[in-house]
């Protein structure tokens, strides 16, 4: 029996579904999104060589994970009888290895790939929600940035006015201490006349009450102690004058180092706000050598996520080829016990006929049985590789594993 171009391609895509869950129907939208992104005139020209490029490139693939490294389009749509069995054979113990022995693995796999999935939305929320705080600081900072000018030239004036202040009060300062000084020598001198008043008028009195020898030299040292008196309260009332406008100055540089000192707190108040802008763009500053290493590190889990997810499709692929070849080899087997049951009986009711023929049939079963020892010797070579070829597999993914939990800082627990 001759195999058809329909049946071997109905055969692969079921082999390709069970390892893979591809199927024709799945490859009509990449096909469609493919002529969709070339924008041919023509499109019904390229439908079907484009579907049929697509279905050789997957089924090479399955054909390379089952170790038939030879496999093309002839094979497809020109296929041999021989080599179809060959390739069916190779296909259904690469579907029933993975059955067996990948089961467990990929389930392992698919379950890591889901968290890493759930991880990376998390970390694709944070990235989002680190970057509207981002925006709001520069809104907020395009804000202020006319207060922030503001408050600058503000600042700089006040900064000027206070140096000219200052310069104005250290001026007053020595004015103010030369007037303190001289209304002490003025206090001073107003005690001492006080004292020598006193002492006068004492002397006066004594005076009186003595007996007049020369009234008038009296009368003249009175006089003339008289016109003393009088100059020595003006002088009083002129210092006492001064004294007044000695206060009134202090009245008027107190009210001035009062000015002064609110222009300094609004100074160390402007100072604060500009140490709080300074701290404001340092925080935006770490926000986005964060926000960096954020798009840094995302762009390596996404790498890693992407070489797990090939790992694992490639893993899944495997399985399913496995699966599917254990059943297309159960199935061909099971055709090859009936077709060579039906060539027995012929050779049977031939044999009456034509002894001749009977033995070259024997020879033909013959041969055929060894083709069968050959094909199990083989597919047991093949089971062998594919088992080495597994291992290694697996502990390349436990290694990267680790990798990936040390980098992520989880905790892995390897069977």
């Amino acid at each position: 029996m001759h195999p058809t171009p329909d049946f071997v391609e109905n055969v692969y895509f079921a082999c390709l579904q069970q390892v893979t869950e591809l199927n024709q129907e799945s490859l009509k939208e990449p096909v469609q999104s493919a002529l969709d992104a070339a924008q041919l005139e023509d499109r019904d020209l390229y439908t079907n060589a484009l579907a049929s490029n697509f279905m050789l490139y997957h089924i090479t693939r399955l054909a390379r994970a089952a170790r038939v490294d030879d496999f093309n389009a002839k094979d497809l749509h020109h296929p041999e009888r021989d080599r179809t069995l060959l390739i069916l054979s190779a296909f259904i113990n690469f579907i029933k290895f993975t059955e067996q022995f990948c089961e467990t693995f990929v389930k392992e796999l698919r379950d890591r790939s889901a968290k890493l999935l759930i991880e990376r939305d998390q970390l694709l929320q944070e990235v989002e929600d680190m970057e509207g705080a981002i925006e709001e600081l520069q809104a907020k900072i395009s804000e202020d940035e006319p207060r922030r000018v503001q408050l600058k030239e503000e600042n700089d004036a006040l900064r000027n006015k206070l140096l000219e202040t200052k310069g104005l009060q250290v001026a007053a300062l020595e004015e103010v201490e030369k007037l303190k000084a001289e209304r002490n020598n003025l206090i001073k001198r107003r005690e001492v006349l006080n004292g020598e008043i006193e002492s006068i008028s004492e002397a006066i009195s004594r005076t009186n009450s003595r007996i007049v020898q020369s009234p008038e030299r009296i009368r003249k040292t009175i006089t003339t102690m008289s016109h003393t008196t009088m100059e020595d309260k003006r002088t009083v009332a002129l210092n006492e004058a001064k004294a007044r406008d000695l206060q009134v100055k202090v009245s008027a540089l107190l009210s001035i180092e009062k000015d002064i000192r609110g222009c300094v707190e609004q100074l160390q108040t402007i100072e604060r706000e500009v140490k709080s802008l300074q701290l404001s763009q340092k925080q935006l500053a770490e926000v986005k050598d964060h926000l960096d290493d954020k798009k840094i590190e995302r762009n390596e889990l996404r790498m890693k996520q992407e070489r797990v997810q090939k790992q694992l499709i490639n893993a899944q692929e495997k399985l399913e080829r496995a699966q599917k070849h254990a059943e297309d080899k159960k199935h061909a087997s099971q055709r090859t016990i009936e077709r060579l049951q039906r060539e027995y009986d012929e050779m049977v009711l031939e044999r009456k006929d034509n002894d001749k023929q009977v033995e070259e049939l024997r020879a033909e079963a013959n041969a055929v049985e060894e083709k069968m020892g050959e094909h199990l010797r083989a597919s047991e070579l093949e089971l062998t590789e594919l088992l080495a070829e597994y291992w290694k597999l697996r502990h390349e993914t436990d290694v990267f594993m680790e990798t990936l939990a040390n980098k992520l800082n989880m905790r892995v627990t390897t069977e």
